[in-house]
């Protein structure tokens, strides 16, 4: 009898799915709000300078939010605006009773304090989940408006069917952005959360004993077979550039190297996360590609954020 040596691939957790679903919920709820209530949330997004990645990712929230029958207005400003400005539109929108949610894009330029301008945010509008007050809300337990990707992250597991309760999850990046918030949101789920850095000795031996392992650390493919446990989880937030060509043979298998290097001959470089796509699929349950993965869901989430705000704000 010949042995079966066909492996057996992770199934790929895909974003765009679960993101569709979810702004088809957020058009509908946006829809009833109108209908019942006589309004629509409203989203102001904030830009200051010219950053070109910033520029890509506040066009998509505007054009999603419109897309959704969200209010969405852009607010760009010079590079050169002062940090007494940014700070004095922010106060403006905070006033204005018909803006549900502020989001000010980052990076800020060099002479604004992001701390002073994430802090200057009424916490009932602020969509992203950054402010003090709201980490702190995160962080006990309590509702509160939570950062978007880790929110997302938490929506594809719940939607996938995967158990949290219970299960070991490590976290490798500890940023408030991603890593501290997605600690505490597994928290509130009951997993057993071990969050990873930089300093971890030894990484590969803890992160090999996660049944949901969560890669955010800005590394490209840095996340190896070694580093998983056959059967887990793999959340990939990671979203970096790769241009060399060896790199990317490492990364891919045959399934997927051609489109890739096609793409990095036509663009420069072609997108990957912080784990080993290649190398995941064959040990990995359920893997999250880059790109279609996470990073689809942040939007979407930004959107129910949106929604969320305006109805504790306005049917109080």
């Amino acid at each position: 009898m010949i042995a079966n040596t066909i492996k057996k691939q992770a199934k790929i957790l895909s974003g765009a799915e679960f993101s569709e679903v979810i702004k088809r919920e957020v058009a509908e709820e946006v829809k009833r709000l109108e209908k019942e209530h006589g309004f629509r949330p409203c989203l102001v997004v904030v830009r200051v300078g010219d950053d070109k990645a910033s520029e890509v990712y506040v066009g998509n929230k505007v054009k999603t939010s419109r897309e959704l029958g969200i209010v969405s207005e852009h607010e760009h400003l010079p590079a050169e605006t002062t940090e007494q400005k940014l700070l004095e539109t922010i106060e403006n929108l905070n006033r204005r009773d018909d803006v549900d949610g502020i989001l000010v894009q980052m990076p800020f330029p060099k002479h604004i304090d992001e701390n002073r301008i994430l802090e200057k945010i009424n916490p009932e509008k602020d969509v992203d989940g950054f402010h003090p007050i709201n980490v702190g809300q995160l962080a006990q337990g309590q509702k509160s408006l939570a950062p978007c990707t880790p929110a997302g992250v938490i929506e594809m597991l719940k939607r996938s069917n995967i158990e949290i309760a219970g299960k070991h999850a490590v976290i490798v990046g500890r940023s408030n952005i991603v890593g501290k918030p997605m600690a505490m949101l597994l928290l509130q789920k009951n997993a057993t959360v071990t969050v990873c850095h930089s300093r971890t000795k030894n990484l590969s031996e803890i992160t090999s004993q996660a049944d949901i392992l969560v890669a955010a650390m800005g590394r490209a493919g840095f996340i190896r077979g070694e580093h998983i446990k056959e059967g887990a989880v793999v959340i990939d937030v990671g979203i970096n550039n790769v241009s060399d060509v060896t790199e990317a043979r490492e990364l891919f298998d045959e399934t997927e190297i051609e489109k890739r290097l096609r793409t990095i001959e036509k663009r420069g470089f072609t997108l990957v996360g912080d784990v080993n796509p290649k190398e995941a699929r064959e040990k990995a349950a359920y893997f999250t590609p880059v790109p279609g993965g996470v990073g689809l869901l942040t939007v979407a989430m930004l959107m129910r954020n949106t929604v969320d705000a305006a109805k504790s704000r306005r049917l109080k």
